[in-house]
């Protein structure tokens, strides 16, 4: 079950980077999260007021950290698919499993197979090659800051899906905190932090506008984030292959590359990106029982 779930959460996630790019389209970053934040807020509203009664500082304190990694990652990673080719952004986020699972190796004792590693080592190929697309386009990426935003936040993107294992993990291998109060509180402390760097923020030349999609990042993002924290939540789950699974949205984000933003070298990116399903058809098969 939590690999279909994997499945779905890496749809809904691909949906949510196209909505994260239509709206960032000559608009302020800043604002942009802030909204994000708000409305994830609301969607969850009813389980904040619902579990207010059993607040525990001790859990809180912990999720707000989780907010804090969280929104580490949001704001580079926002910044970078700004000025980025959105099929250049999802081969760099890509790269995230391969940072879960050193971590997944080491912290968590995980161990897999070698269909598994199969899948493994073709994603860090098929990353490999994806990256060399971009000098096509006359992205260096030694020598382009966005690129090292979106490294960063991939970086931080797995430093926060290791977290959220030891979060919601039974007590003794982690912290045992009910994946509904983790998600639901988690997007609260990112609206008020959020808000206080809104309205300390120094001016932009960028003004921010409104567009429709805002909204839509919102609700895709909080239904992937359910869905993922749902198949973390079963016993049996690899936190590094259900990672995997969910770097399959560069899948649904490099049609939306080719058919609404008209980006370059899809050719190549498209066998590029092959490969990737492969990986992704290797880790199903090395996890089902």
């Amino acid at each position: 079950m939590w690999l279909l779930l994997s499945f779905l959460s890496a749809t809904l996630l691909g949906f949510y980077d196209v909505f994260k790019k239509l709206s960032l389209r000559d608009n302020a970053v800043i604002p942009v999260l802030f909204l994000n934040t708000l409305f994830s807020t609301l969607i969850f509203l009813p389980v904040i007021v619902g579990t207010a009664s059993d607040f525990c500082w001790e859990q809180q304190r912990l999720i707000v950290l989780k907010a804090v990694i969280v929104l580490s990652s949001w704001v580079f990673g926002y910044l970078g698919i700004k000025h980025l080719p959105i099929t250049i952004v999802g081969p760099i986020n890509a790269t995230r499993p391969v940072w879960v699972l050193v971590g997944a190796l080491l912290m968590f004792g995980e161990r897999l197979n070698l269909r598994q590693w199969l899948g493994v080592i073709l994603t860090v190929i098929s990353v490999y090659l994806l990256s060399q697309s971009g000098r096509r386009e006359g992205i260096r990426f030694a020598h382009n800051r966005w690129i090292y935003y979106v490294v960063l936040a991939a970086v931080l993107g797995a430093v926060s899906a290791l977290y959220d294992k030891y979060l919601m993990a039974p007590l003794g291998q982690g912290v045992g905190i009910d994946r509904r109060l983790v998600q639901s509180w988690n997007n609260l402390y990112q609206m008020i932090l959020m808000g206080m760097a809104m309205f300390t923020q120094r001016r932009t030349s960028t003004r921010f506008h409104w567009h429709w999609a805002i909204l839509c990042i919102s609700v895709f993002l909080s239904a992937a984030d359910y869905v993922y924290f749902q198949a973390l939540s079963l016993d049996d789950a690899l936190i590094s292959v259900v990672s995997m699974i969910r770097r399959g949205s560069v899948l649904v984000s490099f049609c939306f590359g080719a058919i609404v933003f008209h980006e370059k070298n899809l050719k190549s990116k498209a066998f590029d990106l092959a490969l990737v399903f492969i990986s992704m058809l290797l880790l199903y098969l090395g996890s089902a029982h």
